[in-house]
C-alpha cells in the first residue's frame, strides 16, 4: 500500500507544480511563518502578497493533498491570482504519521484564525477568505466549509477569531470514507477499506472498523444553511476518489440551500485532464464570492 500512497502523493505534488507561477513583479513571498507558537514543524505557512494594494485585499488559502500523508505547501497552484489583487496562503498541516484526525483540521482552522488574527498587519480582509484544495486537500477544505461553526475542532491559540471561510473550492476531495470502495467498485485502484489505506491511517485504524470517526471525518453531517458556497470539481474517471463522493457533497449542499456547483470533467482522472475551462471556473467563483458579491 505504501506505493500506492506515494504514487497519489507524486501525482498530486507534480499537478500542483505544473500549475504553479513564478511571482508577478512587486508581489512578496513571506515563508515559513509559525501558525502555532512552539507547535509542530508543519505549523508553517507561507504568504504571497500582491504588489501595489491600498486597501485590504482577499485571500486564497491553499491546502495541499497526498493521502493526508505527503505533500507540502511549496508551490502553490493559485499564485495567478496574485496579479488580480488577491493574497495568496499555501499551508502546511501535520500529516497522518503525526497525528491522526482531526489532527489535520485543527491545523487549517488553527491557520485560518491565524491568518484572521493577523489580517491588518498584512492587508488582508478578514471577510473575504477563500480556502482551495485537492484530494486530501479537498477533503480538508470541504470540512473548513461545513464545520466553520464546529468548535470542536478549534483547539489552540486565538480561538476568539473565526475560523470560517467564505468560499470554498474542492477538488475531487473525499468526504464519505465508508463508502468509497462500494462507489469505486471493480474500477478502483487499491482498497480503501484496508487496514494500510490512507483513509485508515488517517484515522488510526481500520476504517470500517472505526465508522464513528470516519463519520466526524465527513463534511456532509456538518452542512448546514449558513455554511459557504462551494465549487466541487472532480474528473468522471477518477480511479482514486469515486466522483460520487462530490455528488453527496453538492447534494447535500443543494438541500440545505447553499449554493454549490459540481463540474465534473469528463474523462478526467485523479488531478489529470483537467483544462482550461476548470482554471476558468476556479478564477470565476473566486471572482464572484470573494469580490464582486461584497463590493
Amino acid at each position: 500500500m505504501n506505493h500506492v500512497v506515494s504514487r497519489l502523493a507524486l501525482l498530486l505534488l507534480v499537478t500542483a507544480s505544473a500549475s504553479a507561477q513564478s511571482l508577478p513583479e512587486g508581489a512578496r513571498a513571506l515563508r515559513n511563518l509559525a501558525y502555532v507558537a512552539n507547535g509542530h514543524e508543519r505549523h508553517k505557512l507561507d504568504l504571497y502578497l500582491p504588489a501595489n494594494t491600498n486597501s485590504p485585499v482577499p485571500l486564497i488559502i491553499w491546502v495541499h493533498g497526498g493521502a493526508w500523508s505527503a505533500g507540502s505547501k511549496e508551490r502553490p497552484p493559485g499564485l495567478r491570482f496574485l496579479s488580480r489583487g488577491y493574497a495568496v496562503a499555501s499551508i502546511n498541516y501535520r500529516l497522518s504519521q503525526h497525528a491522526v484526525f482531526p489532527a489535520q483540521i485543527e491545523d487549517c482552522k488553527a491557520a485560518v484564525r491565524w491568518l484572521r488574527t493577523h489580517a491588518s498587519e498584512y492587508g488582508l480582509d478578514p471577510g473575504r477568505f477563500g480556502a482551495w484544495g485537492a484530494s486530501a486537500g479537498g477533503h480538508l477544505v470541504a470540512l473548513l466549509g461545513t464545520a466553520g461553526d464546529v468548535k470542536e475542532f478549534d483547539t489552540g491559540e486565538h480561538l476568539e477569531v473565526s475560523s470560517r471561510v467564505q468560499a470554498v473550492v474542492d477538488f475531487f476531495g473525499p468526504t464519505d470514507l465508508l463508502r468509497m470502495d462500494e462507489q469505486l467498485g471493480d474500477k478502483g485502484t487499491f482498497k480503501h477499506d484496508a487496514p494500510d489505506s490512507p483513509e485508515s491511517r488517517l484515522l488510526g485504524g481500520p476504517l470500517q472498523e472505526n465508522k464513528e470517526k470516519a463519520r466526524r471525518a465527513n463534511p456532509i453531517p456538518y452542512v448546514s444553511a449558513g455554511d459557504c458556497p462551494m465549487l466541487i470539481v472532480h474528473g468522471d474517471a477518477d480511479p482514486l476518489v469515486p466522483w460520487q463522493q462530490s455528488e453527496l457533497l453538492h447534494e447535500a449542499l443543494k438541500k440545505a440551500g447553499v449554493r454549490s456547483t459540481l463540474h465534473l470533467v469528463k474523462g478526467g482522472g485523479h488531478g489529470t485532464g483537467f483544462g482550461p475551462d476548470v482554471d476558468k471556473l476556479v478564477d470565476e467563483f473566486f471572482e464572484q464570492e470573494l469580490r464582486q458579491t461584497r463590493d
